[in-house]
């Protein structure tokens, strides 16, 4: 990977969550063993949440995607430990969890949180704001020949300029010597 596009992504995915604060950047995903001997002493960030953790942590199956929690239907816990620990990731995401309602209810302000979290959340403004329609009326006229040839001729035209001059400037010559 180039230093420079490393640094580039950084500032993006920086940007980004500046952005969107306080809201988190991505989905809550579960802390996995990596398969195979080699690897498995290392953990990572996993696909989603086993039925099970969810389960134990109180969070229903369907709410789960609507409150920003990854679920894997096909996943299985092989050990306590990981299910202990990926139940306890959800309960601290639920204790720090602020949940705007579509309808009007208030917001649920977690313990411990002051109304002020509410205040630096709000207001929430859609990605597609200010996003409009262009009517048909407004769109530029189409042009004669087609976008393809035009680009054609633009492209060709910028080739032979040269060629061009050059043919002018020989017939101008040979119209001098003419006379």
């Amino acid at each position: 990977m180039q230093a420079g596009k490393k640094h580039s992504r950084r500032v993006a995915r920086q940007t980004k969550a500046a952005a969107i604060a306080p809201r988190p950047v991505d989905r809550l995903r579960p802390i996995v063993r990596c398969p195979s001997i080699k690897y498995n002493r290392k953990v990572r960030a996993g696909r989603g949440f086993t039925l099970a953790e969810l389960k134990a942590a109180g969070v229903p199956r369907l709410l789960a995607p609507t409150i920003g929690i990854s679920v894997d239907h096909r996943r299985q816990n092989l050990s306590e430990e990981s299910l202990a620990a990926n139940v306890a990731r959800l309960k601290a995401y639920k204790s720090r969890l602020l949940v705007f309602p579509k309808k009007g209810a208030k917001p649920t302000v977690p313990a411990g949180q002051s109304a002020a979290l509410i205040a630096s959340a709000l207001p929430i403004v859609s990605s597609t704001a200010g996003v409009t329609e262009i009517k048909t009326s407004e769109l530029p006229a189409p042009l004669e020949a087609g976008a393809y040839a035009t680009l054609r001729k633009a492209r060709s035209d910028a080739k032979l300029v040269g060629k061009r001059e050059k043919r002018i400037k020989d017939k101008a010559e040979a119209e001098a010597n003419k006379k």
